[in-house]
């Protein structure tokens, strides 16, 4: 969402304290060099600024989701991410020489430091740990785009399904969400991801929504690509926030519509059965399961376009999977309302595309959003499992939190 003029406003007045702030870092390193030297460097970091400002307001007036979009503010935010570790620095040496003004006296700190034998003014240390603290953010993030951005993991969990019918035991389910396709730059990558995931020869695939990013057309390319999608029980999807067209302005409502119809074709066209709020038995022999598929619905500001009672209306089987892009969904309504549904899958977290996982340990700033933001959860009998997503959005890459592809093996034995 657009920022509002005010709100704009005031995020200049902060960015330009900001690259004021850091330049005195700047100009303390640039303490003894030679003066047209200095003067150069002077002027091109006044110059950059400028350009950082002028992209900003460009930021500000186009339309957010579009690849270009996404490098341009991953570029911004590195740049002003450098500078804002830096102003702390040099915050704190502010702090440091107000308080020693305070409790000393001028002659007093100079003796104190000829004592001591300090050679370099704390300052200038300072100054220079700030300028190694400013290159962290830009390493982290190119690093991020460069390598994890199409750095896929298989992630298998096995879930115990106690009346899971005998017919489906062993059963592996495949899932994918968060595609992104209008964010790719990289398309012999994204074949690489989705060769992974056939090469696990999953007998069902599960897509738990946001195809795109804004529009409908952003998966034209790879429509192709990922109707070549299947599985000998099916492929089964369902729709995310970003697939209704919610996120950009269209010159009318029947424009709106159109783009959503569009994707509902789309979906066909790569052979994946949509699930808009209604459910459809799986048979292998006598046995059958549920999946339940409904469309986007999640807690706060977030679309409910969802209806889980209908979907789940008359759903037959003795286990129930159920398709919900938001994990906030599990909370709020299946594990109130329904009981009776075994097992659901999201995605729409991205895990933020940045954190920290160690073997079974995880971290990510995602968590102060979501309850569940990640891997397989339980409560009672009931499972969630939410996928970290396959493509990005907003970062054009993905620090610590890799994109995943999932499978899933469904057991009626205790594991």
């Amino acid at each position: 969402m657009r920022l509002t003029l005010l709100q704009f406003f005031l995020t200049i007045v902060v960015l330009i304290w900001l690259d004021i702030y850091a330049y005195q870092a700047t100009k303390t390193l640039l303490g003894k060099v030679r003066p047209v030297t200095s003067k150069v460097i002077r002027y091109a970091y006044v110059v950059q600024a400028i350009i950082m400002l002028g992209l900003v307001f460009f930021l500000w007036l186009v339309q957010a989701g579009t690849t270009y979009f996404m490098f341009l503010i991953s570029f911004v935010f590195m740049s002003y991410a450098a500078k804002l570790l830096a102003v702390l620095f040099v915050f704190f040496d502010d702090i440091r020489r107000v308080l020693r003004w305070f409790f000393e006296g001028r002659k007093r700190r100079y003796e104190k430091r000829v004592a001591s034998g300090q050679k370099m003014p704390r300052s200038k240390f300072l100054a220079r740990s700030a300028v190694v603290a400013a290159t962290l953010p830009v390493v982290t993030m190119s690093f991020g785009i460069v390598k994890g951005a199409y750095d896929y993991r298989i992630r298998r969990r096995k879930v115990y399904l106690p009346n899971l019918p005998k017919a489906f035991e062993g059963v592996k389910i495949g899932q994918l969400s968060d595609i992104h396709s209008g964010s790719f730059f990289d398309k012999t990558a994204v074949q690489g991801g989705i060769d992974m995931l056939l090469h696990e020869k999953p007998d069902l695939i599960f897509f738990t929504g946001d195809l795109v990013n804004n529009e409908t057309k952003e998966v034209k390319e790879y429509i192709d690509m990922f109707s070549k999608v299947k599985a000998d029980l099916g492929v089964y999807s369902t729709l995310g926030n970003h697939d209704y067209g919610d996120y950009r302005s269209w010159p009318s409502q029947a424009a709106k519509r159109q783009n959503l119809e569009d994707m509902i074709k789309v979906h066909e066209r790569m052979g994946w059965k949509l699930m808009m709020n209604e459910n459809q038995s799986l048979r292998i022999g006598g046995d059958q399961v549920s999946i339940i598929g409904v469309e986007n619905w999640g807690a706060g500001r977030f679309a409910k376009y969802g209806d889980l009672d209908k979907a789940a209306r008359n759903a037959e089987g003795d286990v129930k999977l159920l398709l919900s892009h938001d994990p906030s969904h599990w909370d709020a309504q299946v594990r109130t309302q329904h009981p009776d549904i075994d097992l659901m899958f999201a995605g729409h977290t991205h895990g933020m595309q940045l954190g920290v996982e160690i073997g079974d340990w995880r971290w990510s700033p995602s968590k102060y959003m979501y309850k569940q933001w990640a891997d397989l959860y339980k409560e009672d009998h009931q499972h969630l499992y939410v996928n970290r997503g396959y493509g990005f959005l907003g970062f054009p890459g993905r620090i610590g939190i890799l994109p995943e592809i999932t499978i899933i093996e469904l057991t009626g034995q205790p594991v």
